[in-house]
């Protein structure tokens, strides 16, 4: 199921639409989005094209018109992939593969992509392939389509739908062989983390590329994998961390995306169980980007779900050293200051405002306001360690006079 990518970037065009519920700036958005996927897995974009809808067309996604131009684009220019910005139905992605004539991707495939190029334990590898063979069972018709060609020869009216039956039927098995051997690691797993003790656990979690992995290196001296790409971590480290004398586990685990696709919520909850057993969950945020804030909410959400929306957290915004808020003209009156314009201390007073001493300002990469994030988080572990050991107290005095 997993295959390794080629090395040499992928001409690939990219297709969403503007609908009343996603409007011109946020199909932007998601598009620019689905193009850092892009990147991420291997391809290059070469064109966007979006289309003003009611509501996505149930045969082809867009309508027939800009469907022939997409394709026009794609046999002129020798495009081989095209990249839908939302989950195709087995049906749409049937019909648009017959016009377009390439391979044709939704959200969900090029996450699974990127998702299976980056998977490297055993344990993640796994968690990938049940996904990709959940995504692929309800599309195996559109595999056969080869068989056409031969309808209406004598002894040809029903293999194809046997042959298709057959590899649902091997693709069940696989799926009910991958889940069983998910339920046997994740005992393992279970054992391993009792042998940690009752050690505090904090966990970062937070939406993908905000700086996780950057933050655990310096805070832990350990080496990470840190890249500035989309889900350059998948597989949960966990660390052992010491402040001052006080001893915790920190975890890195695999960042939130909106439009994050059923089957990976689904597959990688076991990897979540880290936040699920965390005692203090670390909210990162990427402050320097511009919709942070609906970052928060889907992180929130996928938190929700997983039930570890209430949990202590500390919101972490990072990147301050990159926050740059648009200019504003005070004078001109036709303009509307919006939060784009923003200074990074009226972000502080308004999140300060809204959740007190549990936001923080810091740059993982420049190592600015470091003290303060880790007085903060002493403080929180030392009081949950007191709480679990309270003979030991004695051993963690108070962060400003040790």
């Amino acid at each position: 199921m997993i295959e390794k990518k080629d090395t040499t970037l992928e001409k690939t065009v990219l297709i969403g639409v503007i609908t009343r519920a996603q409007d011109e700036d946020k199909s932007k958005e998601y598009l620019d989005e689905l193009e850092f996927l892009t990147y991420t897995a291997g391809g290059e974009v070469i064109k966007r094209f979006t289309q003003k809808m009611d509501m996505p067309n149930p045969k082809t996604f867009i309508g027939t018109g800009k469907i022939q131009d997409v394709g026009r684009f794609i046999k002129e220019n020798e495009i081989g992939t095209a990249i839908f910005d939302d989950e195709l139905s087995p049906a749409q992605e049937r019909n648009i593969s017959k016009i377009l004539e390439c391979k044709v991707l939704d959200r969900t495939n090029l996450i699974l992509d990127i998702f299976a190029q980056r998977a490297r334990t055993s344990y993640a590898r796994t968690q990938v392939e049940l996904a990709q063979c959940e995504y692929l069972l309800p599309r195996l018709k559109g595999m056969w389509t080869h068989l056409e060609r031969q309808k209406g020869g004598i002894g040809m009216r029903g293999p194809g739908e046997t042959e298709i039956e057959t590899d649902r039927r091997i693709v069940r098995d696989k799926i009910a062989l991958l889940k069983t051997k998910i339920k046997n690691i994740d005992k393992q797993m279970a054992v391993q983390r009792g042998n940690r003790g009752k050690m505090v656990r904090v966990a970062l979690v937070g939406y993908t590329n905000v700086g996780k992995s950057t933050l655990m290196n310096v805070i832990s001296k350990s080496k990470v994998f840190a890249e500035n790409k989309l889900f350059a971590t998948l597989d949960t480290t966990v660390r052992k961390v010491v402040i001052k004398n006080l001893p915790f586990l920190m975890s890195d685990t695999v960042g939130f995306i909106r439009k994050l696709p059923t089957q990976l919520v689904e597959s990688f909850k076991s990897t979540l169980v880290e936040v699920r057993e965390a005692d203090l969950l670390l909210h990162i945020v990427d402050i320097a980007h511009p919709n942070f804030e609906e970052h928060i909410e889907s992180v929130n959400k996928t938190l929700g779900e997983i039930n570890g929306a209430e949990k202590p957290t500390i919101m972490v915004f990072n990147k301050i050293d990159a926050y740059k808020p648009e200019p504003f003209d005070d004078e001109d009156l036709i303009a509307v200051r919006t939060k784009a314009n923003y200074t990074l201390q009226e972000w502080k007073n308004t999140w300060m405002s809204k959740i007190g001493n549990n936001a923080l300002f810091i740059s993982a990469l420049k190592k600015e306001n470091l003290d303060d994030f880790k007085k903060r988080v002493y403080d929180e572990v030392r009081q949950m360690h007191i709480t679990r050991f309270p003979y030991n107290h004695l051993l963690y005095p108070d962060y400003d006079e040790y």
